[in-house]
């Protein structure tokens, strides 16, 4: 029996408007994802890195079919941040920043109606087919039929990371944060802030920690919490929900026993995070990349 269409707005997201005739150019400088490469409708995960590589913060960018415009779907907390961080490198340029009050909706299992689609900027997730759908600026009346839990469960058990849940400012690497497995940098575009690390560490198989989805058979404790391995810290956890979460681990931890908090923790790598972690070999050259 096909699964129902969640949906549910998301109440911590804010959308950002970056508009002007430089506005491409200017946000393909300083951003992980190539913008350049996306038509009226397209979008892509993309993140704001520090010149060491580290995470600022991360964003679905759209480009609005219906206006020239860029809009940035991000967390609330950092909307105000993230503007200023942009705005500093605007110089000259053609480019103005706008918060705005439009609504995001999440959207998962089933397609939602094509009436709900037509009446908003809608996109599917480009992290994962899985992850579903998300809309920008959907009608009033749009039916809400889950929870902002619910998406968080979703997103959880799928291992995708939610920014101010599960990194960290200044100090999560992209890599760590798997902006590389999940389509949020491009290997194809020119320099934008961060990217010599960034490439090195990609190049060159150099991360050392990940996100990984894990579960437990009793509720998770806070994020923080370190986990261990033969008494051994080899990660921590990060955002959680029930008995399903993200922790940051070592990438030679995975299938090994963990402990969380005295209690039994099992990794649950999906099928894009287990290719990655595998040890590579001479015939591993030219992996198919997603840029």
């Amino acid at each position: 029996m096909p699964s129902p269409t969640h949906m549910t707005r998301l109440e911590n997201r804010t959308v950002l408007k970056i508009s002007g005739a430089d506005r491409v150019r200017f946000l393909q400088g300083l951003v992980t994802a190539d913008i350049a490469a996306l038509e009226p409708g397209d979008a892509t995960w993309s993140a704001c890195l520090t010149p060491q590589g580290r995470w600022q913060a991360d964003f679905f960018v759209v480009s609005d079919p219906d206006d020239t415009c860029l809009l940035l779907d991000c967390a609330t907390e950092q909307a105000e941040n993230l503007k200023t961080t942009l705005q500093r490198f605007r110089l000259r340029s053609d480019v103005q920043l706008d918060i705005t009050a439009l609504p995001v909706h999440v959207a998962w299992g089933n397609p939602p109606p094509d009436s709900v689609l037509e009446n908003a900027i809608s996109f599917r997730d480009p992290r994962l087919e899985e992850a579903g759908w998300r809309l920008i600026d959907a009608a009033p009346d749009t039916p809400i039929t889950a929870t902002e839990q619910d998406y968080n469960l979703h997103r959880l058990v799928l291992g995708l990371p939610d920014g101010v849940q599960d990194c960290e400012v200044g100090r999560t690497l992209a890599a760590e944060a798997n902006l590389d497995l999940l389509g949020g940098v491009s290997w194809k575009k020119g320099c934008y802030m961060g990217q010599e690390v960034t490439a090195r560490m990609h190049y060159r198989t150099l991360a050392k920690r990940r996100l990984m989805p894990v579960a437990a058979t009793s509720p998770l404790p806070a994020p923080g919490t370190p986990v261990l391995c033969d008494g051994v810290e080899v990660g921590t956890l990060r955002s959680s929900q029930d008995h399903v979460g993200l922790a940051l681990l070592k990438t030679d931890a995975a299938n090994n026993q963990l402990t969380c908090a005295a209690h039994p923790l099992v990794v649950r790598l999906p099928a894009w995070l287990e290719a990655a972690l595998k040890p590579q070999t001479p015939s591993d050259s030219n992996p198919t990349e997603k840029s």
